[in-house]
């Protein structure tokens, strides 16, 4: 039996036509909505869930479910194959309506596949064709029976036996018989019928009768204005504004007493009221509403916030356009200890740019992998997105998401073996970086001493003030002797940077901030040591003590210069647009840059961090014996001043050589056939000669699920043109990567001589590089999800962090269509 859960909150709907799917607004349910229906601004009783009945695994048997006792039901995870869910007769008959909503809400599932099945004699099988959802846009299909059924017909199916015209086959059994679906006998059309009294046909006007709001029989007895639909629909545009606006802004909705006699009825309220005082019109509107159809309750504002974040899903979806792309997940807590699974979609969109979409936020109630494979699966079925087209997979290292054998990446790679997994390079940095500071004792003793020393200096707000001025006192006189420039932005007052375990570009910040503030820092520790008391006294004095040694001072200079060679590649990592091949040419480059610090640069460390220490009356120990070989401890017979420069000699090769040993064991991708068969595309790679037989060994080893035998045959061909017409252009030298290579084919008209060698490009540039996309949403939840907003509901955030991180997709909404979106999720009380 398939387990049935109920979750708090609210019915989510949204219109969708299947007869005009282009100009008709199209609604899906929510990861997490819940089965309470909305009218209008009416309170919703959440105690009386809807009963539904159970339903058989499709091990079991492909007959369909019979009914059974059930006390709860989810409509936010209604079945949506049509092989496996549950007729709407074997509902009770008060919720049959509501539970047609929510599948029209979803819209008839129309899977697009690479191959579908063959079936019939072994002399002539047959498929179905993905051109019949065109034909017939009611139609449905089932992966899990490889059938077809009728959508309309499903929802408005009477339990009439055999019925007539094939209303069996359409919506219990299903019709696979692709032989008579063309000629003059055409199935489908024959399920249609030719009569306006036909099964199919008379299910069409019941689909459109429940949308249609003129034909409401409130609107059939209430007469109702023009001027009345016009004033309800400048309303209505106001409030949706507000709710969009807060959304954006990532602030409360609600206030603590919203009231009409409260002074703050929190943003939603007090921004309406703020619109309404410039104009008087509007304000008007508010006070002359009807009182059962106001349009600002809680409940109303959250649907609209979810029709907007599935319009800007769906636009993600059309993004995608139903190509190839990449998977990006990780999972954290948030602010009520939920553990919370961020999916975000990683892909090549029409103009050849890699994009990285956020697509939802799903509450997990463990991390198995296979919890957080259904919930993926589950997220991309409702948005109908084929599971089938990941060709990337991008995680952190933890076991159950890298694993083998049992974590995601194998899970998912049982169903994809084309969806490569790649280790969060962003993560693998952190874990370099780490590993290398922890690995030298002396940088390990360097950085527990900077954290004490940032504590004891801003262990109080009167010691941050102490600092600041004397970092303004600092200032003033650099500037009087003409040792600073002077200019907007320069010369910023700030203070000493906290250095976090997570983020390894925090150690550069506070190392850079404790060499810019010394001074100042030295002033703040003597002032506590002549003024404080107890143990704050004996902290400042042994903080001064360490700061003001060589050795913190030397090792202090050795990270700013180790750690700016490596901020660039960890920078780089971040960016969306970021390729692989890219990302591994910065890898290299780092580790030359390090390779040549450790070769040429122990002069100028030296002389720089003495004259560092002379400017500030720092003792310098005698440095003047004789440079020492490399790897060689200091002999008994050297003088001690040897011994001190001997040691120092290590630690500088010592850190630099662990670095190096720590990148080249992190990011050891030389040995993948499939990166090394991928450069070949790489415009940075025009000055060797062009290896057209990697590309065709790539399509035949790694993608051969996406290329038939007559497009690997056509591929070596266009390859033939592509050395000549592109490689050789003067215009391809100029290009820095494979994403700018896919921009400048679609620029310049090339993609449709190209379209094979295109496609083997993006299947390359979708391949991850980092899930820096999936912590920023986390970051994002943490300003939505506060401690004062921790029982927020899991679709409410969902849909506001859809809204807030896409922004930029949710702008191009245009207010009309929001309106009519939720005019046609369900009945309105009032004509819009």
């Amino acid at each position: 039996m398939k387990k049935q859960t109920t979750i708090h909150g609210f019915y989510k709907r949204k219109y969708t036509s299947f007869q005009n799917p282009e100009n008709s607004p199209e609604i899906v349910l929510d990861e997490n909505v819940s089965p309470s229906i909305i009218h209008d601004s009416s309170p919703i009783p959440t105690s009386s869930p809807i009963p539904a009945p159970s339903t058989i695994p499709p091990g079991e048997s492909q007959q369909k479910k019979t009914r059974t006792e059930i006390n709860e039901v989810d409509l936010s995870t209604l079945e949506r194959d049509p092989g496996l869910r549950t007729q709407i007769c074997d509902y009770p008959v008060n919720h049959r309506d509501t539970v047609r909503r929510a599948y029209m809400t979803l819209g008839p599932l129309q899977s697009s596949l690479s191959v579908y099945p063959k079936s019939g004699p072994e002399s002539h099988k047959r498929s179905f064709q993905e051109c019949w959802f065109k034909l017939y846009p009611w139609l449905e299909y089932s992966k899990t029976l490889d059938a077809v059924f009728c959508f309309p017909c499903f929802l408005f199916n009477k339990p009439l036996g055999t019925g007539y015209h094939g209303q069996r086959a359409f919506t219990i059994d299903g019709f696979r018989n692709w032989n008579k679906v063309i000629g003059k006998k055409c199935a489908l059309l024959h399920h249609m019928g030719t009569k306006c009294t036909s099964f199919h046909n008379v299910a069409q006007k019941a689909y459109d009768d429940l949308l249609n709001e003129e034909r409401d029989i409130r609107n059939m007895f209430e007469q109702f204005t023009d001027e009345d639909c016009k004033n309800n629909r400048l309303r209505l545009m106001a409030i949706i504004f507000a709710v969009r606006w807060c959304a954006f802004q990532a602030i409360a909705f609600r206030g603590h007493n919203e009231r009409l006699d409260s002074i703050n009825k929190g943003n939603f309220f007090e921004l309406l009221e703020a619109l309404g005082t410039f104009n008087p019109e509007m304000k008007e509107l508010f006070r002359t509403a009807p009182k059962h159809a106001l349009y600002t309750s809680p409940l109303i504002q959250k649907e609209i916030l979810n029709i907007i974040s599935i319009r800007v899903r769906r636009m993600i979806c059309e993004e995608i356009d139903g190509g190839k792309f990449c998977l990006l997940v990780d999972e954290a807590r948030d602010e009520s200890n939920k553990e919370q699974m961020s999916i975000v979609l990683r892909f090549v969109n029409k103009e050849g740019f890699v994009m990285e979409r956020f697509f939802g936020l799903v509450h997990v109630h463990d991390t198995t992998a296979q919890t957080l494979k259904n919930g993926i699966y589950s997220v991309l079925s409702h948005f109908n997105i084929d599971s089938k087209s990941i060709r990337g997979q991008g995680y952190d290292g933890t076991s159950n998401m890298r694993g083998q054998f049992k974590g995601l990446q194998a899970l998912i790679s049982n169903d994809c073996p084309y969806a490569y997994y790649v280790h969060c390079f962003a993560h693998r940095l952190q874990l370099a970086l780490m590993a290398a500071s922890q690995g030298v004792i002396a940088l390990r003793k360097f950085f527990t001493q900077l954290s004490f020393v940032v504590n004891v200096v801003g262990a109080s707000s009167k010691r941050s003030d102490q600092l600041r001025d004397a970092q303004a006192e600092q200032i003033v006189y650099l500037i009087s002797i003409d040792e600073l420039e002077t200019g907007k932005g320069l010369n910023q007052i700030g203070t000493l940077q906290r250095a976090g375990n997570t983020r390894w570009s925090s150690h550069l910040k506070s190392v850079s901030s404790l060499i810019k503030m010394f001074s100042p820092t030295c002033e703040v520790l003597l002032k506590i040591i002549e003024e404080g008391t107890g143990s704050i006294k004996g902290d400042a004095d042994s903080a001064y003590e360490t700061i003001t040694t060589f050795d913190f001072i030397f090792v202090l200079h050795l990270e700013k210069d180790i750690m700016g060679i490596t901020d660039l590649l960890c920078q780089a990592l971040q960016r969306q647009s970021q390729d692989i091949l890219n990302a591994l040419r910065l890898v290299a480059s780092t580790k030359v840059l390090l390779q040549k610090m450790k070769d040429e640069r122990w002069d100028d460390l030296l002389s720089r961090v003495k004259l560092f220490c002379q400017d500030r009356n720092i003792n310098v120990p005698d440095l003047s014996s004789p440079y020492l070989s490399r790897g060689a401890r200091a002999r008994k017979e050297h003088s001690d001043h040897t011994l001190e420069h001997h040691y120092r000699v290590d630690i500088f090769y010592e850190a630099i050589h662990c670095q190096l040993m720590e990148l080249d064991h992190r990011f050891n991708d030389s040995s993948l056939e499939l990166l090394h068969l991928s450069a070949t595309l790489d415009p940075k790679s025009a000055n060797e000669s062009f290896r057209s037989i990697d590309v065709c060994q790539l399509v035949q080893k790694f993608y051969p699920e996406d290329f038939s035998e007559y497009e690997r045959n056509l591929l070596k061909i266009q390859l033939q043109h592509y050395e000549v017409d592109v490689v050789q252009n003067a215009d391809y030298i100029q290009l820095k990567s494979i994403s700018e290579l896919c921009q400048w084919l679609i620029k310049t008209g090339r993609v449709p001589n190209y379209h094979l060698i295109y496609r083997v490009a993006t299947l390359i540039l979708i391949l991850p590089v980092s899930t820096a996309t999936t912590e920023r949403s986390f970051s994002a939840m943490s300003l939505l999800k506060t401690r004062l907003r921790n029982k927020i509901e899991d679709e409410f955030l969902n849909d506001s962090l859809v809204l807030y991180f896409e922004r930029e997709l949710a702008e191009k909404i245009d207010l009309e269509t929001i309106l009519q979106d939720f005019k046609k999720a369900g009945d309105r009380r009032v004509p819009l």
